[in-house]
């Protein structure tokens, strides 16, 4: 029999994907792929080593992590890589970078630039900065 806990979890993702999300493109150096994502964001709070604490936030997105593929090959985000989201409004690409607030290559104070959303590993929290943004002429 299978777990009812996972099952809802399972059912919740689905319409989760189905009703609060948008089509973004996730890329790695050449290799792109559409996905659709949840916005979110996180809040780190991150010591400066003097006795100060200081505040970020990243933009999150919620990717189911079988979704996210490239090449034919499901991947799991990477440090570097970019998500491109089109603005409704103006219609110009906003590039975010999958990183860490804080990071300067050494993981943002420790922590990870993504991590599991939910407990069976349905959902990948993937956190970004914005690093660009496209218009078009």
């Amino acid at each position: 029999m299978a777990d009812l806990l996972q099952k809802s979890s399972a059912w919740l993702e689905d319409q989760r994907v189905k009703h609060l999300t948008q089509m973004v493109v996730y890329q790695r150096g050449t290799q792109t792929g559409s996905v659709a994502a949840t916005i979110g964001s996180t809040v780190f709070q991150l010591d400066d080593g003097n006795g100060a604490v200081i505040r970020s936030e990243s933009r999150d997105y919620l990717i189911r992590a079988a979704d996210l593929v490239l090449d034919g090959a499901a991947v799991l985000p990477q440090r570097g890589d970019q998500i491109r989201e089109t603005d409704a409004r103006t219609e110009a690409v906003v590039v975010y970078e999958v990183t860490v607030p804080g990071d300067s290559g050494g993981g943002g104070g420790g922590e990870p630039c993504w991590r599991w959303s939910d407990g069976y590993r349905q959902t990948l929290r993937v956190h970004t900065q914005q690093v660009d943004m496209e218009t078009t002429p």
